[in-house]
């Protein structure tokens, strides 16, 4: 057994939503510690790329298409995944969308869109791997929750979001609370505003350049690699008598 507390060689990682933008981060931060890693998305022309990169990490990666809104689709990936490597040691749920719509005007779609991929998704997968955890009786789960999940934002129509991270903030708090008994650590990071595919077309524009500079003490975004401690932590054996958590990772944006 190696020495190093943050080592994950030997385990497998499975990472949603890891075709672009924070999921690839995270796949990337876990290989890097040794760690085989399992992927999914929707574009299997994105993971084929992000596949090849893990790869040249020195470790195996796993990658199929997967619409994390269809259960049976979150099954029978899991299912690939379980068959593949013969177990799942860590979950990283980080498939999300956003939509900037103010409340009265948000239509039922885009509110279900948003509800659906940010907290029902969430869910549906860590009861499908939480299932494999228990029989292992070991598992390391990271929900990504977002600032987010305990503040909202003035000048934003982010209502279907908030209501959406708030409840991975809780949905955490409960899983950590029934799979403690498994030997099962439920964690949640919660990042400001990172570049992404999600984010790029609002960071860099001049009227939000000055919403961080009023909101977060650091007065900038967050920069690649910044996540990786969190994830790090919550999937090795640093953090085994951590559970129930959600790591602010902001810039002290929620501090003030």
């Amino acid at each position: 057994m190696s020495s190093d507390i943050f080592d994950l060689s030997g385990k497998v990682a499975f990472v949603t939503g890891a075709s672009s933008g924070l999921g690839v981060q995270f796949a990337k931060a876990l290989a890097k510690q040794g760690a085989d890693i399992a992927i999914i998305a929707r574009r299997i022309e994105k993971l084929e790329v992000v596949k090849a990169e893990i790869e040249a990490l020195g470790v195996r990666c796993f990658a199929t298409t997967c619409d994390v809104l269809v259960v049976d689709e979150i099954r029978r990936a899991v299912g690939e995944i379980k068959d593949f490597y013969g177990r799942i040691d860590i979950l990283v749920n980080s498939a999300g969308v956003a939509r900037n719509v103010p409340a009265q005007d948000q239509s039922d779609e885009d509110w279900l869109a948003v509800i659906n991929t940010n907290l029902n998704s969430v869910y549906y997968v860590a009861r499908e791997v939480g299932k494999i955890m228990i029989e292992q009786n070991y598992g390391k789960i990271i929900n990504v929750g977002s600032i987010h999940s305990n503040v909202a934002m003035a000048g934003l129509g982010i209502s279907a979001y908030t209501s959406a991270k708030g409840g991975v903030r809780m949905l955490t708090k409960d899983l950590a609370n029934e799979w403690a008994k498994y030997n099962i650590t439920v964690n949640a990071i919660g990042p400001s505003y990172f570049k992404s595919e999600m984010t790029d077309s609002i960071i860099d524009s001049p009227p939000f350049q000055q919403l961080l500079k009023a909101y977060c003490p650091m007065g900038r975004a967050g920069k690649p690699g910044e996540l990786d401690g969190a994830v790090v932590y919550f999937a090795s054996d640093a953090s085994s008598f951590t559970t129930g958590q959600l790591l602010q990772i902001d810039g002290g944006w929620t501090a003030i």
